[in-house]
């Protein structure tokens, strides 16, 4: 199957149209990009993705892997440390995760489980460098650039409601040293200014609606343009926050978004106790504020739990404990989403993905792999409690969950090692071939790619991603 179609612009019009492509403006608006792509897949099981995005490297031997526990006592050595809690059952008997993740229990038979996500060698295990090559499934380099997962999304879907912003992402702060490759990850380049995230940096507040005036001026825009440009919303709806300085637009002070899209981000709507189900935490709230949008008609919506140096999921030290607390904070909101996405009937058209760039191990990376300098190392003994728990970033294997969008239900794909440090043994997952398999749940060729100024961009590298069926229904 050729990665061309036969003949030209016309065919590529009609392809845009069929796709549900935007209106190409922004970065290059004088180069505007053509979509070049195999036939595109024409059976969907998926409309909308969400991705609740575990920011910092998630020990999956402490949440979806459990191994062998080893209890703490001063003096123990390190290398004993597998997994510093025991095991819980879930609704499937064939599958257990870590004590803290009660509530995801109990949804497990809605889910697909994979524990052997691997990795490559990308020259240090520095979060910017594989928080990027999981959200564009390409590794980082200096001489070319990817394309963000939800920015395909986005351009090649377009919105399904016209005044909903195709790519939202919840919860992030993007502040930290690294932030170069988060950036680059998370700005849609040659795809335009429409296809760049949504920021809604706090989740608690609301844009202001449109103006009268601006609202008489926007009458016909969705005829015209098929779509509303991104750059017609701010990136922030924080004034004093730092997200404005990535994509160089927004100002929260001017009006943002017709009046009846505003409600979809107006938590108070929400009973009190529906909101308590999700928890007060800037997480929690943004997966309820995640499954509102996805009501509004939201396209790709990415929750994180933040990705602040040596906080959250980067457990450096302390990680036993940061860890309980880690796993209180989404353990409900994940199960709650689930559940209310499948109580109206938008659970089989949404995927829900959880996933981390990369996960700990106990005392050093693999052999091939380079320390990250920012990287601690543990000490040959378990002094305190504050040395107990998994702190190295490890990439030898990863748990990723997913539920919804015509995945399977109470299904585990992959098998990891029970001894240190715990590497996938069985049924291996790259980020392409997740990313192919995700792409093909909605319709679109995992050989899809977009050209500009001379280059080509695919949406998998080199288009070689190839859908795993056996995830699927």
């Amino acid at each position: 199957m050729s990665d061309k179609p036969n003949s030209s612009k016309p065919q590529r019009r009609q392809f845009l149209q069929s796709a549900g492509a935007a209106t190409l403006s922004g970065l290059n608006a004088n180069y505007p990009p053509e979509i070049c792509a195999a036939k595109p897949i024409s059976k969907t099981t998926a409309d909308s993705v969400i991705l609740l995005w575990m920011g910092g490297g998630m020990a999956s031997t402490e949440t979806f892997d459990p191994k062998y526990l080893a209890p703490f006592e001063k003096g123990m050595d390190p290398k004993r440390i597998l997994c510093t809690f025991p095991a819980i059952d879930t609704v499937c008997d064939h599958i257990k995760v870590s004590q803290g993740l009660e509530q995801v229990a109990s949804v497990m038979d809605k889910a697909t489980l994979i524990r052997s996500y691997t990795a490559p060698d990308l020259g240090h295990t520095s979060h910017s460098r594989y928080q990027y090559h999981w959200l564009t499934g390409h590794p980082p380099s200096s001489s070319s650039t990817a394309l963000h997962i939800g920015s395909v999304i986005a351009k090649t879907l377009g919105c399904k409601n016209p005044v909903v912003p195709a790519f939202i992402d919840i919860g992030e702060s993007p502040t930290f040293r690294e932030e170069q490759y988060f950036a680059a990850s998370h700005i849609a380049k040659v795809l335009g200014s429409e296809c760049t995230p949504f920021w809604v940096p706090f989740p608690r507040r609301r844009p202001k609606p449109f103006s009268n005036v601006t609202l008489a001026r926007l009458k016909n825009f969705h005829q015209r343009n098929q779509v509303i440009p991104a750059s017609n919303f701010p990136h922030a709806f924080d004034s004093q926050s730092d997200n404005n300085g990535l994509c160089g637009r927004g100002d929260a002070s001017k009006p943002t978004m017709p009046p009846p899209v505003t409600k979809a981000f107006d938590l108070s709507l929400e009973s009190e106790q529906t909101r308590n189900r999700y928890g007060n935490s800037r997480f929690g709230r943004g997966c309820l504020l995640a499954r509102r949008l996805i009501e509004a008609g939201g396209r790709f919506i990415k929750v994180t739990t933040g990705t602040t140096p040596f906080s959250d999921w980067d457990t450096h030290e302390n990680g036993h404990r940061r860890m309980a607390q880690l796993k209180k904070k989404i353990d409900s909101p994940i199960a709650q989403l689930v559940l209310d996405l499948e109580d109206r009937g938008l659970l089989t058209r949404t995927i829900i993905v959880v996933a981390s760039e990369f996960s700990r191990a106990v005392k050093t990376n693999q052999p091939t792999e380079k320390r990250s300098k920012f990287e601690s190392v543990t000490s040959n003994k378990i002094s305190s409690l504050n040395d107990y728990g998994l702190h190295t970033h490890f990439t030898g294997a990863g748990s990723i969950l997913i539920f919804g969008g015509g995945f399977k239900r109470g299904h585990l794909h992959g098998v990891t090692a029970d001894d240190a440090p715990c590497t996938t043994t069985q049924a291996p997952v790259t980020i392409e071939n997740l990313h192919a398999t995700i792409y093909k749940t909605l319709g679109i060729s995992p050989r899809l790619r977009f050209e500009a100024n001379d280059r080509s961009f695919f949406i998998t590298r080199n288009g070689s991603g190839k859908p795993i069926d056996s995830l699927l229904l």
